[in-house]
């Protein structure tokens, strides 16, 4: 009797083989790194067995992971590679995009509008969600990931790479003396993202000492709720200037140091193999690079 397995857990495997790190593929996926995790379980718990070795720089295929990766890779390159002959006989003048709810948010919706004035024939419905995304399955036609750019069976365009700037609530930094260097940041509450390695990298290049407090904090899974802490007066947070922007202008948030730094992942526009042929994927991929371009 052949035992199925769920097709987004296969992927998520695929996509933490090539990477070899939980975030790395979680930012490639579009997903929280929690939900990596999740289906890297359910896969070895359905198997019976470990297809990857946990080391400090991350993870490693085992010996039995690694004799079926090659295979499975291949298997979902031709997935995508049918799936784009498909739509290539569709003719609709709609657009899906996926992105995460900040990104939306902060980023593409305060600019869309100038996209609907350029091609009012366009219908686009924006999914801002961090729930796995699967291109074929979910008929997204654009997809804007934050990752390192290697999308197996996807084709991706550069767009932009963020800088993390640290801010807080004005009222928490207001009865101090103002924070004048990188340190001095470790004197607060610093909140993180998941995996809780933006600040000690962030401290790490900017020439603080190895500091245990570096990594203490609350953590989130979402930049969204990361900000909305900030604002709360929980802590410091590191977070990428464009998603503060808003915040900072209306008085919610202050930069408590000019030391903007650049994130090890950029944002990417993905689309399925071909997908550009059609008017409507090249319109909107020709419009978000110039207003990647303007925002740079």
């Amino acid at each position: 009797m052949t035992t199925s397995f769920p097709v987004s857990a296969l992927r998520t495997f695929v996509e933490v083989g090539q990477r070899g790190s939980i975030k790395a593929a979680a930012e490639a996926l579009h997903v929280t790194s929690g939900a990596v995790s999740q289906q890297v379980r359910l896969l070895e718990e359905r198997l019976g067995m470990a297809l990857f070795t946990r080391e400090r720089q991350g993870l490693r295929l085992t010996e039995a992971g690694a004799s079926v990766h090659p295979s499975l890779l291949e298997a979902f390159a031709q997935i995508d590679k049918a799936v784009a002959t498909l739509e290539a006989f569709k003719g609709r003048q709609t657009l899906t995009v996926s992105t995460v709810a900040t990104f939306a948010a902060s980023w593409l919706v305060p600019r869309l509008g100038r996209f609907n004035q350029r091609q009012p024939q366009i219908e686009v419905r924006v999914e801002a969600t961090s729930a796995l995304v699967d291109m074929r399955r979910d008929r997204v036609d654009v997809a804007l990931r934050h990752g390192l750019g290697n999308y197996p069976g996807l084709e991706a365009i550069h767009l932009m790479a963020p800088v993390l700037v640290p801010v807080a609530s004005p009222d928490l930094v207001a009865d101090s003396h103002a924070l004048k260097e990188p340190g001095d940041c470790l004197d607060y509450p610093l909140l993180h993202d998941c995996d809780r390695a933006d600040w000690p990298l962030w401290f790490t290049a900017l020439g603080v000492a190895e500091d245990p407090r570096s990594e203490r904090g609350t953590a989130f899974e979402d930049d969204y709720l990361l900000i909305r802490a900030a604002v709360a007066g929980q802590g410091l947070a590191l977070v990428p200037q464009e998603y503060a922007r808003e915040e900072i202008a209306a008085g919610r948030l202050v930069q408590v140091l000019d030391k903007p730094w650049p994130a090890r992942f950029a944002y990417y526009l993905v689309t399925l193999p071909g997908a550009m042929q059609r008017p409507e994927v090249q319109a909107f991929v020709d419009w978000i690079k110039e207003e990647a371009q303007a925002s740079a």
